[in-house]
């Protein structure tokens, strides 16, 4: 496979469950093992957007155990007798190549994935995002060359670049230091958040300046949480800021 290779560095690599979970898209060569029309494929194409059943193949990482995945969209781009190349929007965790058999045993002639790029990986793009080992060996000797930052930042995105994809709270600057302790959100801790939060999704907690502060699990909807004036709003699981970056305004309390 080639494509999208997101690799974090240092402390950024604490976002990086977050970023396997989040919705690939790919552009795949399958390869038929009989002769289809284009109309059929279409139509097969479509009865596999939604959500369907997969078992990871044999050489797949994980226990082979029946689970369910999201197919977005299932687009075919082009036919040339037996190959065919498509695009898939897809839920983190889909196997393509496993998603290429399937396609083959409902067309009754059965099908492979001959090559696979990957195109995006949650808010990473191959035209906007990626770069090339030359690329990074390029900016790499300016930077030890010049002892300048600004070329290594041509090549490095900063961690908040990763979570563009997962709803946002915004908190208070006294409230930060506390989350980094591992303290659970408050409401009164609570300046703005982004729609379509939902209870028991993942969330961001960032500061008002964009700094990620941590990943959370939101206990209320965005709408429930507009309306609270105490109690938790989101518990925290991975912190994300070093602490001692803000001050520490708390006393013996626990949360925020």
């Amino acid at each position: 496979m080639t494509g999208v290779l997101p690799i974090a560095l240092e402390e950024a690599t604490k976002i990086i469950q977050a970023l396997q979970l989040a919705g690939k898209e790919y552009v795949c060569v399958m390869k038929l093992h009989g002769e289809v029309s284009e109309e059929k494929l279409k139509m097969v194409f479509k009865e596999f957007e939604g959500t369907i059943y997969q078992r990871p193949p044999l050489r797949a990482s994980v226990k082979r155990r029946l689970r369910t995945r999201k197919i977005y969209y299932l687009e075919l781009l082009e036919k040339n007798g037996r190959n065919v190349l498509f695009r898939v929007g897809c839920e983190g965790g889909t196997y393509i190549r496993k998603l290429c058999y399937d396609i083959g045993e409902v067309l009754g002639c059965g099908a492979h994935m001959q090559e696979l790029r990957r195109t995006r990986a949650g808010p990473l793009s191959e035209e906007e995002n990626c770069i090339d080992l030359y690329d990074l060996s390029y900016y790499h000797g300016l930077w030890k060359e010049k002892k300048d930052d600004a070329y290594i930042r041509k090549i490095i995105l900063p961690m908040e670049k990763a979570l563009d994809h997962i709803p946002k709270i915004f908190i208070r600057d006294s409230a930060v230091e506390a989350i980094c302790y591992g303290a659970n959100l408050a409401a009164p801790g609570v300046v703005s958040l982004e729609t379509g939060i939902l209870k028991d999704t993942t969330v961001a907690i960032f500061t008002l300046k964009g700094e990620a502060v941590a990943l959370a699990k939101a206990l209320a909807s965005t709408e429930e949480i507009l309306s609270m004036t105490h109690g938790f709003v989101a518990k925290t699981k991975r912190v994300l800021m070093p602490k001692g970056v803000y001050p520490k305004m708390w006393g013996k309390s626990s949360s925020v």
